[in-house]
């Protein structure tokens, strides 16, 4: 009898241990799965979703040790939405364009210099060893932008429109192609320029504009949340605009937000058009869900997506890198994106 009751212990016991490493992963997925605006310390928490797949693995493995049918259907099923969330299929993706429609191809680049303390020799170098031809600076300063000339930037993207600022609040775009300012988004703490890019393919000759919005919205911490959730919100609101649209820089939000989701729905004062969907270039690559673009520098903290490129449904994208640049906590996003003409 004690020889038969020594397995059940164990099952138990194993089981129960299954149940304690699945506790957090319930716990976030229900925030995850339920769209409402969430207090501070959830909208926190969700930016780590991502990571809690290793938990529910954990559980998964756990309860099949313990061998309790119902605890592994639960711990499978909190796996199961995890994978649904790192691989989501509600996720926006590039429109097919019909036969023959001329299209320019871009390289574009995107970083938050933390400051302006981002070595300006790197980037130069990413710029050119990339063949960049579209670049978005936040968190610039005059420093930075004097380094950046020094390091020879007008040699690879001669354009400028730039506003420096030691606060955090100052951008910039580098550009290869003719810029032209096209106004600010109204009431954020952070700049979030709207500039109208001109470019060309010199072997086709064909030409596109690019309405670019320099994005760096404020983060979601203490009473700020109800600006960032307002930052959001503005940017949906330039990207419901007509055109061609590329929307990248410091989101300070993640694809497990909603209020993100919400933008790429082209939600909070725009609407969506067909179903259509913005695309968020980093969610719709293979492996962007798992390539952190912060911290880079500082506490040790598990990496998180918070940099974006988003854009059109109509402009195609491939190519998506991140890259990290000393002396700043954010990596630089990459990619190639195809503009259709017109």
């Amino acid at each position: 009898m004690e020889t038969r009751r020594a397995p059940q212990r164990a099952s138990l016991a194993w089981s129960v241990v299954a149940l304690l490493a699945a506790l957090p992963v319930a716990g976030v997925s229900m925030f995850r799965a339920i769209p409402v605006e969430w207090p501070l310390i959830v909208v926190q928490l969700l930016s780590f979703t991502p990571w809690m797949v290793v938990p529910a693995v954990l559980a998964l493995v756990l309860a099949l040790i313990g061998r309790r049918r119902w605890v592994i259907i639960t711990t499978a099923a909190l796996l199961g939405a995890q994978l649904f969330w790192l691989f989501p299929l509600d996720a926006g993706k590039p429109e097919p364009l019909p036969a023959g429609t001329p299209t320019v191809p871009l390289r574009v680049m995107s970083l938050n210099s933390e400051f302006g303390e981002a070595d300006a020799a790197t980037i130069v170098e990413l710029v050119r060893d990339n063949g960049i031809q579209l670049l978005t600076i936040q968190e610039h300063t005059q420093g930075l932008e004097d380094r950046l000339t020094s390091a020879g930037m007008e040699d690879v993207l001669p354009n400028r429109v730039s506003e420096p600022n030691d606060d955090a609040s100052g951008g910039a775009v580098y550009s290869v192609f003719p810029l032209e300012p096209d106004g600010l988004l109204p009431d954020t703490p952070f700049r979030i320029d709207v500039t109208r890019v001109l470019v060309s393919n010199p072997e086709s000759g064909s030409r596109a504009s690019l309405n670019l919005s320099n994005v760096h919205a404020l983060p979601p911490v203490d009473e700020r949340i109800d600006q960032w959730r307002s930052d959001l919100g503005k940017i949906a609101r330039q990207a419901s605009e007509s055109g061609n649209h590329l929307l990248m820089g410091d989101y300070n939000a993640t694809y497990d937000h909603s209020e993100f989701r919400d933008l790429l729905d082209i939600g909070l004062g725009g609407t969506s058009s067909g179903g259509t969907k913005l695309v968020d270039v980093g969610t719709a690559s293979s492996g962007g869900r798992f390539s952190p673009t912060w911290p880079m520098e500082g506490p040790p903290l598990p990496g998180i997506v918070i940099d974006h490129m988003v854009t059109s449904p109509g402009i195609g994208s491939s190519d998506y890198a991140v890259l990290r640049v000393p002396g700043s906590d954010h990596a630089a996003i990459t990619a190639r994106l195809i503009i259709p003409a017109g």
